[in-house]
């Protein structure tokens, strides 16, 4: 199976699972904090449908991640990735060296210098 198609199924698979039971937690929690459903405020505090509003929170962003995560292109996916150019390490620098003049010693067909 082609990796999009296994995505497109695992999103679908938890929208149905997980965001559309998240939206009707998410509906019953924010009865249940206005006092307004079918039960009396005496069996559901407003305590439990704020957790219930977190707990569907959390149901609903479980497809979203998912859809994004595996419908995502990836780098490698977009374009044959391109050979970067091979440069070798340069040497390091040798240290300067000094050179001392020296004399020249004389050759045969020049002639000495007068002595003083």
């Amino acid at each position: 199976m082609d990796k999009k198609t296994t995505g497109l199924i695992a999103t679908i698979a938890t929208a149905l699972l997980c965001g559309c039971p998240g939206l009707f937690i998410c509906l019953f929690g924010a009865i249940t904090v206005a006092g307004k459903g079918t039960f009396n405020n005496s069996s559901l505090s407003p305590t439990v449908g704020f957790v219930l509003l977190c707990l569907s929170l959390i149901f609903i962003a479980i497809p979203i991640v998912v859809g994004v995560v595996t419908l995502r292109k990836k780098p490698e996916e977009t374009a044959a990735p391109v050979a970067a150019p091979v440069s070798e390490p340069q040497p390091p620098a040798s240290p300067v060296e000094t050179v001392v003049s020296q004399p020249k010693p004389p050759v045969d067909d020049e002639p000495l210098p007068p002595a003083s």
